[in-house]
Parts: structure tokens; sequence; C-alpha cells
């Protein structure tokens, strides 16, 4: 028997869905036949996003949200289950980097960073999972976290806790959650190329970069669909707690 990595008719949230890996999570689902709540601060870009995924014959919710704001979350999360039903899958993939040196790195760096990466994720999933109970919904929560937050690299230190920290979250929550058949599952990427970073990985740091990979190249946001689309389905239904990594063989000599 083969496995079914079938998706349609399912109510996702992306965050971050504005840009970069977020808005590709969000084509793919729609794509799958899954109604999605594209979700971010830019409305304007999140507008384009769903005309371009309607256009398509999917659906999808532009939802204004900040991840770092509580009530801002719960809104969110209210209107996703409002407008499309009971939400059964979570992509927590809203996060930002500052890149600095440790002795110009502000608190008001960290800070900035840890809330949305780390406590964002924390107040989604919460919410989430709240409505996922109250409605016995068998629930997929993906946490998109970092292969750096399982190696150790310089300068980004707020970036590398906070995905450190996502992974753990995604441990704990897995571990509190199954009894309400919720699997909590991440993502750790490794570079992988988009319109933000196209540049920088084109340059000289970038083949600084390549030579860490044992594959010889960055990753495209198409690498993390099956990863993605596992942990959403029956597929990986006995899999929580996991932290996929797709990361070229980056790892392999580091961790």
């Amino acid at each position: 028997m083969s496995a079914d990595f079938s998706i349609e008719n399912e109510v996702a949230i992306v965050t971050g869905a504005s840009s970069g890996l977020g808005r590709h999570f969000a084509k793919l689902l729609a794509a799958s036949g899954v109604k999605v709540a594209v979700c971010a601060r830019r409305r304007d870009q999140l507008d384009a996003l769903a005309d371009e995924i309607k256009s398509s014959g999917g659906i999808a919710l532009p939802v204004e949200l900040d991840v770092t704001n509580s009530a801002s979350v719960v809104s969110a999360v209210d209107r996703a289950a409002t407008e499309l039903g009971p939400v059964t899958i979570l992509i927590n993939n809203a996060g930002l980097a500052v890149d600095k040196p440790l002795l110009e790195t502000s608190e008001e760096d960290w800070d900035q960073v840890l809330d949305t990466n780390l406590k964002g994720a924390w107040m989604m999933a919460r919410e989430t999972a709240r409505l996922m109970i109250a409605e016995e919904t068998e629930g997929k929560m993906i946490n998109i976290a970092s292969v750096l937050g399982l190696t150790a690299t310089p300068r980004v230190h707020g970036y590398a806790a906070s995905k450190a920290g996502l992974v753990h979250l995604t441990r704990t929550l897995a571990l509190e959650l199954a009894r309400h058949k919720i699997r909590v599952n991440a993502i750790a990427p490794g570079y992988v190329e988009t319109d933000l970073n196209r540049d920088l990985l084109s340059g000289s740091t970038g083949d600084h970069l390549k030579k860490r990979i044992p594959q010889r190249r960055f990753a495209q946001p198409g690498d993390l669909d099956g990863a993605l689309l596992l942990l959403c389905s029956k597929a990986g239904a006995y899999m929580t707690g996991s932290v996929v990594t797709v990361d070229g063989g980056m790892t392999l000599s580091t961790l």
C-alpha cells in the first residue's frame, strides 16, 4: 500500500507568508488542495499572493499578523478558523536574523529576533492548539527551524539561539500535545536560495558557504517540499517531535 500524502480540503495557517519560504509553502499547500490563511505584516504582498493562488484555482485568505503581538496572534488564528474552517495545519515560518558581531549587537536586536522567531512561534502554537483541542482536530504543526540551530556559526547569535530554542520547543510541544492527536515536528533547512538572499549567495560569501556543503549547491525552495508534505500528511502519521534536516549534508561534518 502506497503512502498517503493527500492533504486536500485541510485548512492551514502559514506565517511569514509574504515572501521567501513562507510564500513558497503557501503556494505548495494551496496547489495540494489546502485552504490557506497567508499571514504576515505586509498586507499588499499578502493580497498579491492570495490573488495569485486564487487565479490558479486555490483558496487563500490574506490575514495581517504580527507574531510578536499576542492580540494579533489571537485575532489571526480566530479569523482563519472562522472564514476557512477548523485549522488542521500550522506552518510556523515567520522569522528574521540580525548579522552583527557580539559587541555590536544591541539588546533591541536580540529582543526583536527572539520575539519573532521563538516567542512568536510559541504564541502561534498555543493559540492554534487551543482551537485544535476544542475542535478535537488531528492537527499538524511544522516549525521552520534551521541548521544554525544545530551547529555553531558566528555573528547571528540571536538567530542561532532562537532556532535552537525552536528545535527544543518542537520536542516539548510534541510530548505535551500527542494525547490530543496533534503532531509537532520541525524542518531544519540549510542555506536556501530565495529572492531575499540570492545576491549574497551568488557572491564570494556564497562561494565560501558552498564549500561547507557536500552536495556543493544551495537548496531551492522546492527541495523542502517533500519534507513539508510528509509532515503535513498521513504519510508522516507516526512522526512527532522529529527534526527533519534538509541541508545537502552540511551538518554531517559539524554536528
